[in-house]
């Protein structure tokens, strides 16, 4: 694979293991371990030189504490570095913090105990950036459980305040499942890993993009932001590449209903092989921005490829044809084909 030799070391990293490279080897590790000295991780970490009045905006989008440690275990930055763990207790702070748990940030409506409002991909992020980036505390488990305890009849989570909500919403879920199987297969946690299946179960009846009644296409009406048939990076909530991702990890890909958004994200494929970042999320900036990022991400547009959005989808295409999941633990092991079967109950709601 030609990206392999990439002078990035994110790309060359994954590209190497995507190629083949055993994660755990000599190689993979010191190639690895280059990854903090790449144009994205330096420009990345610039949030450690913020003021402290600007860092005390923990979810600050996209160069706050919480979203700069996501972007980080996206791009595989080696684990334990202790100059993050300040980010990390920061965040582990406001999560648990008391602002956080009152309504309506968090509040189970009358007549509906069993469906807690709160936007779970907070936590879901945070607990699959501690995980990834080996820089868990012990609050991470309170974490965990707590995400469980909050999950809804149909096996997602929801941040819409209206009663009228009744189902989970995709956007809420997929991120929770991403980091409950993270620390569940770090753990050996069958309760984080049935909870992040149970997710799977939720959105497959729906083709992972569609509504089942009509078959239209789930559209996010947030933000003016396209939908989830375009690939947006470097965070994602909600598309088509994130979605197969996350069915990657849960070793779901063999299921048909996977097929659809497999063919959609195929169609992408531009004429040099590579696969394009359609909507973009952050604009590059040097300074402290609404939705600003320090770190350039590459080339967006549909006709132009994109190294680590090529990198992403390659790698649902690969897990598709083993059928098995590839999960990098944080000390740099692979572990392939491993992940534990879930609930299989069908989601009981339509969507809206």
């Amino acid at each position: 694979m030609a990206l392999a030799g990439s002078d990035d070391p994110v790309v060359a990293f994954k590209a190497g293991v995507l190629s083949g490279l055993d994660p755990a080897s000599p190689q993979a590790a010191a190639l690895r371990l280059r990854i903090p000295g790449s144009p994205i991780a330096q420009a990345l970490v610039r949030v450690l030189q913020q003021d402290a009045k600007t860092l005390g905006h923990t979810y600050r989008k996209w160069q706050g504490p919480h979203w700069t440690l996501t972007c980080l275990a996206m791009i595989d930055y080696p684990p334990g570095d202790r100059a993050l763990r300040p980010l990390v207790a920061r965040v582990h702070d406001w999560v648990f913090s008391r602002h956080f748990l009152e309504p309506p940030l968090t509040a189970a409506y009358p007549g509906q105990p069993e469906r807690v409002r709160h936007c779970a991909s907070m936590d879901g992020n945070a607990i699959w950036y501690s995980v990834r980036l080996g820089l868990e505390e012990d609050r991470t488990r309170d974490l965990v459980d707590r995400l469980i305890g909050w999950q809804w009849p149909d096996g997602g989570w929801n941040c819409d305040k209206s009663l009228r909500a009744t189902h989970s919403s995709f956007q809420e879920s997929l991120i929770p499942a991403r980091g409950l199987l993270a620390y569940g297969q770090a753990h050996h946690y069958a309760p984080a890993i049935e909870a992040a299946q149970r997710v799977a179960d939720l959105v497959l009846p729906r083709r992972l993009l569609w509504h089942r009644a009509g078959g239209g296409l789930i559209i996010p009406d947030w933000d003016g932001r396209p939908g989830p048939d375009r690939i947006h990076y470097p965070v994602q909530f909600f598309d088509v590449l994130f979605a197969l991702e996350v069915m990657a990890d849960l070793g779901r890909l063999g299921d048909e209903r996977c097929s659809d958004a497999l063919a959609l994200l195929e169609a992408k494929r531009l004429p040099d092989g590579g696969f394009p970042l359609e909507a973009p999320n952050a604009v590059t900036s040097d300074q402290v921005v609404s939705r600003g990022s320090y770190a350039s991400w590459g080339p967006s547009g549909r006709r132009a490829s994109n190294p680590l959005v090529t990198l992403a989808a390659l790698a649902v295409f690969d897990a598709a044809t083993r059928r098995t999941p590839v999960m990098i633990h944080p000390d740099g092991a692979a572990d392939r084909g491993h992940a534990v079967p879930g609930n299989r109950r069908r989601a009981t709601r339509e969507d809206a």
